[in-house]
């Protein structure tokens, strides 16, 4: 059975979270105007009139990933809303194979999903969009183009370097726009270290990159148990610090799931760093019962259209540059804030983006950036309060 034949009974499946969800928070199924039937979480959908927010997940996360926040943000007034993306979950409406037209997950298309979606709902405009992960550039470039719908901006853990350049005034002798490193580059100069490494978006781009994590040799539950401490502040390695730049030597000093070791895959990365039973049932923040909703709802849908996303976000790909250079020059001219966890490499691994969000040349109304003690690159999970306090402050302005 095809993974699009899985995803299409999305309506008729078990309730959602495996019986981890709070009451209070709603599992339904929107129509966006954009050919998706997406599954999104609510809260604070039972009073008409509320401002709204649009919280969007990252990779390889749900909707789910935002349970935590989903009450005290509603709490304080608004209709949360945080779907499932594109090739994600109980969204349908998209294909899930490798060979898959990539064309609906350019985030220009991504953007065109979340406004029919806050359409969909009743809203012309949203207070804020909160993207984690990979969900930052889709809400940042959902701020970038629609300002009048996307009201404000928090960013999370992925900064956002703006548009593209384009050649100005090339014609009268100026010099064009210095490329930029692509991945394919940084992989073959990554090659060559002592101790060969890859660069992990070059990896999940691969055909096998899905069976790699779906058909892990130690079972998918215990594949995201070790994902998702590896990349917390659980996994005391994490110390991060800005890079000196986009070399092989520097972007090595990450650790092994930014930058892996030539011939491991994604889910003998992860193996390394499994917890302890002891540290696993420490682990207040994740337990293994909601370690089994991501399980269950991957298992169904594999990894695929998911990583779709790392396949039209390559910095090399003519496509994307395109349709992106189509915005060149423009800036994010709304609120906008940055929020990460003190232990996510996720701010540097992209060495100046994280300066440059900072500057007017990408943010006009730039409201700081936070780091979280106690939190490495799932914020929103390992520390919701604090995230609801910075997010809540940030709203409040």
């Amino acid at each position: 059975m095809s993974v699009q034949s899985v995803t299409a009974r999305a309506d008729e499946l078990p309730p959602y979270g495996n019986g981890t969800l709070a009451p209070g928070i709603r599992s339904r199924l929107v129509n966006n105007n954009n050919g998706l039937m997406v599954h999104v979480l609510e809260a604070g959908f039972e009073s008409a009139g509320r401002p709204c927010l649009l919280l969007i997940h990252g990779f390889p996360e749900l909707a789910y990933s935002w349970r935590k926040v989903l009450l005290p943000l509603a709490a304080a007034g608004y209709h949360v809303i945080a779907p499932e993306m594109r090739g994600y979950g109980r969204t349908t409406g998209w294909d899930g194979s490798y060979d898959a037209d990539p064309d609906p997950f350019r985030p220009l298309n991504m953007v065109r999903d979340a406004t029919g979606l806050v359409f969909a709902l009743g809203y012309r405009s949203v207070a804020a969009v909160v993207g984690h992960d990979a969900g930052s550039p889709v809400a940042s470039w959902c701020a970038l183009i629609r300002p009048d719908v996307f009201r404000s901006l928090a960013l999370m853990s992925s900064p956002f370097p703006g548009p593209p350049a384009v050649g100005f005034n090339t014609a009268n002798g100026a010099a064009p726009p210095r490329p930029a490193t692509t991945d394919d580059e940084l992989d073959a100069e990554l090659a060559k270290l002592p101790r060969p490494r890859k660069y992990y978006r070059n990896h999940q781009r691969t055909r096998g990159a899905n069976d790699d994590m779906l058909h892990a040799p130690q079972g998918l539950h215990a594949f995201f148990r070790a994902y998702y401490h590896y990349k917390s502040a659980d996994w005391k390695g994490n110390k991060p610090y800005p890079l000196k730049a986009h070399t092989a030597e520097e972007m090595a000093k990450m650790p092994t799931y930014y930058v892996m070791d030539r011939d491991k895959g994604m889910a003998e990365t992860a193996a390394v760093e499994m917890p302890s039973a002891a540290e696993i049932a420490a682990c207040t923040w994740l337990t293994e019962a909601e370690v089994g909703v991501y399980a269950t709802e991957y298992a169904r849908t594999g990894f695929t259209g998911a990583l779709q996303g790392y396949r039209v976000r390559r910095g090399s790909d003519p496509r994307t540059l395109a349709e992106q250079r189509t915005f060149s020059g423009r800036t994010i001219d709304v609120p906008a804030c940055f929020i990460a966890g003190k232990s996510d490499w996720g701010a540097y691994q992209n060495p100046g983006v994280f300066e440059k969000m900072q500057t007017t040349a990408v943010c006009t109304q730039w409201r700081g950036a936070h780091f979280v003690d106690g939190a490495g690159h799932w914020a929103q999970q390992e520390q919701p309060e604090e995230v609801v306090r910075l997010l809540l402050q940030f709203l409040r302005g």
